[in-house]
């Protein structure tokens, strides 16, 4: 035993320092997403039905008020930002943190002399809706400094403040719950806490390295791409909250929590698309940069069936996972789960599209193609929650994903004609094929939830193959943590 361990150590030891930031940025985003999974039985279970409903509606609004209030600032602008002016990084990580804190102050005014219609328009009370804004702060703060650590490969310090958090905030969010006689105002307060506690620090470690709070040319270019960007990330919350809200509305706070529930589940895959994603963006800008596309095509294909794959695990054990996540109560939301783990894999195949859109910073394009999905999925929700409940949302969810990949696709192929790049970054065909094996798989997982014979043969089935290939997904893990 004691020999394997060494092995392992010198082995880990070996790799190269991309492999290991890519390794422990994995890490990272599982320990930030796992809050939720692991707070979700606990919250299933000290809150009726009704208050885990509005705790969820509470987390669909912050969504929306986000697009305003940070302008998502730190996720999209960002990172291709400190790429490509890569000489004023530490400037553009101080000026982006000032800019974000201002817009912070200012829509906290603008609360504060119209709290009333807000409560109101919001369905929240004002210790809610200050919590929020505390955390919208402190996740912005967090997203630019994690976003510099991640192109700088630097994962220690992004370990220790992930896992202080990942400890923190479910702790103070029981405590405050139990000890609250708002439940849901306890339980928004211990988040608060915990990220001021965690991710304050952070600002002022960026704004001491570039020393400028106000940059005139930093701001500017905040306001120029981050504006037109607006309808994008409000499009795109509303693509992925709209459904909560709108059941809320058409059949009630129950039901609102049951989907609540699968969904929270079902993104669980959202965990590894994230981690991949902010591992290989800063490499995608750089090999833009140096229009490097055929290192791309080589990389998305293999992402893309390993994503797929991992959502359709997740459909597969859905439910085991609903027993585990909450009372006997919830286990027909499981029939929601497929589609929306299958749309978990269509959120992460449209960035492999739109970070051109961000490097070439066409925004408007990237705000349309969002648009269009989110203009559908309020639609189709309008009139297929009504006539087919709850369950009818996450095949509209589904749908609307797909019409979304559809859009910034075209939209790319427009990006890069524009910018006279003949080359053909993806195959379509490739694509395709891709897809409609993984969405195909997905349905057909699904018609054995009713005999679980036949789903826990095909779970076996999946654990012999992967001990069979371990070499080959050990080699396929480095290829897309490592890029090499």
């Amino acid at each position: 035993m004691k020999e394997k361990i060494l092995s392992l150590i010198n082995k880990y030891n070996g790799l190269p320092v991309q492999a290991k930031a890519g390794f422990w940025f994995l890490v990272c985003t599982i320990l930030q997403r796992s809050i939720t999974v692991i707070t979700t039985p606990i919250f299933t279970r000290l809150l009726t039905e009704a208050e885990y409903g509005e705790y969820g509606v509470f987390i669909s609004w912050m969504g929306i008020l986000s697009c305003f209030v940070t302008m998502y600032l730190f996720s999209g602008i960002y990172p291709q930002a400190i790429v490509k002016y890569s000489e004023k990084k530490d400037e553009y990580s101080s000026g982006m943190q000032g800019f974000t804190i201002t817009l912070v102050i200012f829509w906290c005014i603008v609360y504060y002399f119209g709290r009333a219609l807000w409560n109101d328009l919001l369905s929240l009370n004002t210790a809610e809706l200050l919590a929020m804004f505390i955390v919208m702060w402190g996740n912005a703060a967090f997203g630019f400094w994690s976003a510099e650590q991640r192109n700088d490969y630097k994962y220690r310090k992004l370990v220790a403040v992930t896992l202080t958090e990942a400890i923190l905030q479910p702790a103070l969010s029981v405590i405050l719950l139990l000890n609250a006689s708002d439940k849901v105002a306890g339980l928004v307060w211990g988040i608060a806490i915990a990220n001021l506690v965690c991710y304050a620090p952070l600002f002022f470690i960026q704004m001491r390295s570039g020393r400028k709070f106000y940059s005139r040319e930093v701001w500017n270019y905040s306001l120029r791409l981050g504006i037109p960007l607006i309808p994008h990330y409000l499009s795109s919350v509303v693509l992925s909250s709209s459904d909560r809200i709108m059941i809320q509305k058409l059949v009630g706070d129950g039901p609102a929590g049951m989907y609540n529930l699968a969904y929270t589940i079902s993104i669980c895959g959202t965990m590894i698309n994230q981690a991949v994603l902010q591992t290989i963006q800063p490499w995608m800008y750089q090999k833009i940069k140096e229009e490097k596309y055929e290192d791309i095509r080589r990389l998305a294909y293999p992402a893309l069936i390993g994503i797929g794959c991992i959502n359709l695990f997740v459909i597969l054990v859905a439910p085991e996972l609903i027993r585990i996540f909450a009372p006997a109560s919830y286990l027909e939301a499981i029939w929601v789960m497929p589609p929306i783990s299958l749309s978990v894999y269509y959120m992460f195949m449209y960035n492999l599209f739109s970070n051109f859109e961000f490097y070439f910073e066409k925004p408007y394009y990237v705000s349309a193609a969002t648009f269009i999905g989110a203009g559908l999925n309020v639609i189709l929700n309008y009139i297929f929650i009504q006539m087919f409940g709850y369950v009818a949302a996450g095949y509209t969810t589904l749908i609307c994903y797909f019409a979304f990949c559809v859009a910034h696709y075209c939209f790319m192929r427009v990006v890069l004609k524009k910018e006279c790049i003949d080359t053909r970054v993806y195959s379509i065909k490739v694509i395709a094929a891709i897809s409609l094996a993984v969405t195909a798989a997905g349905m057909l997982i699904m018609l054995s939830y009713n005999n679980n014979y036949v789903r826990y043969g095909l779970l076996a089935v999946i654990i012999i193959v992967c001990l069979i290939e371990r070499n080959r997904l050990k080699d396929f893990a480095l290829r897309i943590l490592g890029k090499k």
